[in-house]
């Protein structure tokens, strides 16, 4: 199979919005009149992003649901995006499942593939997404302020805690290692929330590297810090809480330190960290329920620079233990 034949067989499809698609040197994207493009970039890398078994159709929605998840914190409205796909070999098997797990997320977002490239090579995935947003109405990570509320959607932690027994580290019934690999490599971009947001949080963020670490960008581009309640933060890990995403109950023995690091420091989760003021909190709970997802917060938004972690007690905690993802480390 020649590179224009996989691409015409998998990935070539009219387009509906974009005023020109995939077949020539350029797409030609369209915004509504008055709005902005907001445009990200994310690579997966095999062997650093995903183990080499995973199933193609989980793939194939991950690459495309970790950069909706960057529009999401911005505020912003999929309109298309850009497929650069680097194949040990053409496998018609393998594509077929890939391209239907991307396509079906990016149907289920409105979001057009209206170009790339396809090389032989190790596998790696990179895609490019556009989306629309009011001038002034981007969420962004310089905005929040002094007494803001910083909350995050939906749970933390069940990635890690999946990569965690994937890597023989820990120990899962089948049903909670289902459950949790299903966040780990199907995450749901919270694409809804981020535009629900707009003109009630202050500031936003996609948590993939790790909660401590993401919320940190805020905080340096804010020029503030904060205080987070730890507590809260590892009582919202579904699969130790009570709960996976589908609802299932599991009692899952994991210790206070691990529930610890998988929800401040796990990552893959793609949820929202934001902040808000306080004054607006019955504004953040009426987007989350208009977005049909739940929102928790976690800590206040402090003048004074740094990162301060507290348990249930009001007792320091030592953040350093609790360092993010670095893609070089």
């Amino acid at each position: 199979m020649g590179e224009f034949d996989l691409i015409r067989q998998f990935f070539q499809r009219p387009v509906r919005r974009a005023a020109l698609g995939v077949g020539d040197d350029c797409a030609l994207l369209a915004p509504a009149p008055g709005m902005q493009l907001a445009v990200s970039s994310d690579m997966l890398v095999e062997g650093r992003h995903f183990f080499p078994d995973v199933d193609p159709a989980a793939l194939g929605h991950k690459a495309l649901a970790v950069n909706l998840s960057d529009l999401a914190a911005c505020g912003a409205r999929p309109l298309a995006f850009t497929l650069a796909l680097s194949l040990p070999h053409a496998d018609a098997g393998w594509l077929e499942a890939f391209a239907g797990g991307l396509l079906a997320l990016a149907d289920a977002h409105g979001c057009e593939l209206v170009g790339g490239d396809t090389t032989g090579g190790p596998l790696n995935i990179c895609i490019t997404v556009f989306g629309e947003v009011s001038p002034g109405r981007a969420l962004l990570r310089s905005g929040a302020r002094q007494g803001d509320d910083i909350w995050v959607s939906g749970t933390l932690g069940d990635a890690r805690l999946a990569l965690e027994a994937l890597r023989g580290r820990i120990a899962l019934p089948a049903a909670a290692l289902a459950a949790t690999r299903q966040r780990l490599e199907r995450p749901s971009p919270r694409v809804a929330l981020g535009q629900a947001l707009q003109g009630v949080a202050t500031s936003a963020i996609d948590v993939s590297d790790g909660l401590l670490g993401d919320l940190g960008h805020i905080l340096a581009a804010s020029r503030v810090g904060a205080c987070l309640d730890a507590s809260i933060a590892i009582n919202i890990i579904a699969a130790c809480a009570g709960g996976s995403s589908a609802g299932a109950h599991f009692d899952l023995e994991i210790d206070v330190e691990t529930r610890r690091q998988c929800a401040l420091a796990g990552g893959d989760d793609y949820e929202l960290a934001f902040t808000a003021p306080a004054g607006l909190a019955a504004e953040v709970l009426a987007a989350a329920r208009q977005a049909d997802t739940p929102v928790t917060r976690i800590g206040r938004i402090e003048a004074e620079p740094g990162l301060r972690l507290v348990d249930a007690a009001g007792q320091a905690l030592p953040v350093q233990h609790y360092a993010s993802f670095d893609h070089f480390a």
